[in-house]
């Protein structure tokens, strides 16, 4: 029996022309049949660069694998600035607190893609969120209104649901 040796770390090279040719074969396949066309919601906010705060909760509360499922999700998202006006101590509170976080979290997240034009036709409606509580939206002078946070960017689309930005962070 003969035993094949590689000099200079070819044989690592070649593994490794392998491994990306698999992928890129692979990531050729998914593209085609239209699997991964967009960003699932959590990449979306990776990618806008102003929801660290937002991503670093949901990480801190174990939520990483729900927002990448399949949904669809419509997602109230607040921004950096939003988490940054809580309450002193009320963010650091939470970020220690997975439970109170992840309720927290979940009550920004409401079943099904909720468009702006569908949004706005809900003037005082109760739309219940994924923690299992209402959220109530209302609209005044054209303005979108989650409870007291402004919606301020809307239909930020993801391949598993869609963004609105809000104001305020929503506190159940």
């Amino acid at each position: 029996m003969k035993r094949l040796v590689f000099k200079n770390g070819s044989f690592l090279v070649g593994i490794l022309v392998v491994a990306v040719l698999m992928s890129l074969v692979f990531t050729s396949a998914v593209f085609a049949h239209g699997h991964m066309n967009r960003s699932d919601v959590l990449e979306v906010a990776l990618e806008a660069d102003d929801f660290n705060t937002l991503v670093t909760a949901v990480i801190e509360a174990d939520l990483v694998f729900a927002l990448k499922g399949e949904g669809p999700f419509t997602v109230f998202a607040p921004t950096d600035q939003a988490f940054a006006n809580l309450p002193e101590g009320v963010l650091e509170s939470l970020l220690a607190d997975k439970a109170a976080l992840a309720d927290v979290l979940l009550y920004h997240v409401v079943e099904g893609k909720v468009m702006a034009e569908d949004v706005v036709t809900l003037d005082g409606a109760e739309v219940a969120t994924l923690l299992g509580e209402n959220i109530r939206i209302t609209v005044e002078d054209g303005n979108v209104f989650i409870n007291d946070s402004q919606v301020i960017t809307t239909d930020i689309e993801a391949s598993n649901g869609v963004i609105h930005v809000i104001d305020e962070v929503l506190v159940p």
